[in-house]
């Protein structure tokens, strides 16, 4: 195979500013089939070049390669099933017609809340106000949590989709309260350890000052010059929700490289073809199956499909296919049906978020790279 013109590809797109630089790795079951790495990892306080093994700011990656996973593994279990009310496990989550939202309804956003909403605002004026180290901490994660509690649905539970973070939030409580293990342990435990996983972590923002440790800067890909934070962001999670509750939730906080990131991939792809004891192949393919998706909704169990019209995915994957895209310049895409899946890591909040040129090369890039590996 000639990968030239996808090396062409992203040599212009680094001309014209869509991101400083980026990792991408194609993959056909365990293999490798191509990996490399553009342009630079920094641009502030100084240009460092970008490498295969720089750890990136996942961002909402986090749902489908952490929390969905998590939540496979407690109906793996037998610790849950897909259809259990929430309220089974968060008795006051049932407020407002919220008492008969399932974990399905959760994983697909059709549990009738909110897209977002500013709770880290919240959580500063907290600190402000006397809350010594409100910022970052499990009480602010609490504090959070019982917000959405108390959140009345924009619509009833399963009656259509919106795209959710707090959903997501809820589901990072689920895993806790079921595992009795915090999101982060409970995912190094069960998944990124049993996978052999050596780049990917959770950063507990709370933990740091305690522990006199910090992240491996020279690893990490930077991401925002942040306003309140007022600092160039690396080694702490980008979303301004995920930071406030301490860097662990359930919608963002995840940090990983592309090696990492395939290896999750071509575990699931095992199980899904019955060669692999981690999850069961009938429950993999639950959670990717389309028939999981509301009506006029793209989102399966904590994957998202392409749309019909401009997917970031392009146009050349099959019907059968999978991903997620991360807020920070991050995606998945996995197509079951041509056993092939390909990541997409770039810094292109870096050193800002007004940069959206990303939109525009996402769907050129992934037709380039299909039509090569699949003509």
């Amino acid at each position: 195979m000639d990968f030239q013109s996808i090396e062409l590809a992203f040599e212009e797109a680094l001309r014209q500013g869509v991101f400083p630089g980026a990792v991408l790795l194609i993959g056909r079951g365990d293999e490798v089939i191509y990996e490399r790495a553009f342009g630079s990892r920094t641009l502030v306080p100084e240009k460092c070049p970008m490498q295969l093994s720089t750890i990136f700011d996942l961002a909402s990656l986090t749902k489908p390669l952490a929390t969905t996973i998590a939540i496979m593994l407690l109906v793996n279990q037998k610790k849950v099933r897909l259809d259990d009310q929430v309220t089974r496990f968060l008795p006051t989550f049932g407020v407002f017609d919220k008492s008969l939202t399932t974990l399905r309804q959760l994983l697909n956003h059709s549990s009738g809340l909110a897209a977002w909403k500013p709770f880290y605002e919240e959580v500063i004026k907290g600190e402000e106000n006397g809350k010594i180290h409100f910022v970052a901490s499990r009480a602010a994660q609490h504090y959070v949590l019982e917000q959405i509690h108390r959140e009345k649905p924009l619509s009833r539970p399963g009656m259509q989709a919106l795209y959710s973070d707090l959903g997501f939030l809820i589901l990072g409580e689920l895993v806790e309260t079921i595992s009795g293990s915090k999101l982060d342990t409970f995912c190094q435990d069960q998944i990124f350890s049993p996978l052999e996983l050596r780049s990917t972590a959770f950063i507990d923002l709370t933990q740091l000052p305690t522990r006199r440790i910090q992240p491996a800067e020279d690893m990490i890909a930077p991401t925002e010059n942040c306003a309140w934070r007022k600092r160039i962001l690396c080694g702490e999670v980008h979303d301004d929700n995920a930071y406030a509750v301490g860097g662990v939730a359930g919608h963002a906080g995840l940090f990983s490289s592309a090696r990492d990131l395939h290896a999750i991939v071509a575990r699931l792809n095992h199980c899904l073809r019955g060669s692999d004891p981690f999850l069961s192949p009938p429950l993999v393919q639950e959670f990717l199956s389309t028939d999981q998706a509301v009506s006029g909704s793209t989102h399966v169990l904590g994957w998202d499909t392409p749309t019909h019209n401009k997917s970031a995915s392009g146009t050349r994957f099959s019907a059968k296919t999978v991903g997620h895209l991360g807020f920070t310049g991050t995606s998945v895409w996995w197509d079951l049906e041509k056993n092939c899946h390909v990541i997409l890591l770039t810094n292109r909040v870096h050193p800002t978020r007004k940069n959206e040129k990303i939109k525009e090369f996402r769907p050129l890039i992934h037709d380039l790279i299909m039509q090569t590996v699949n003509p």
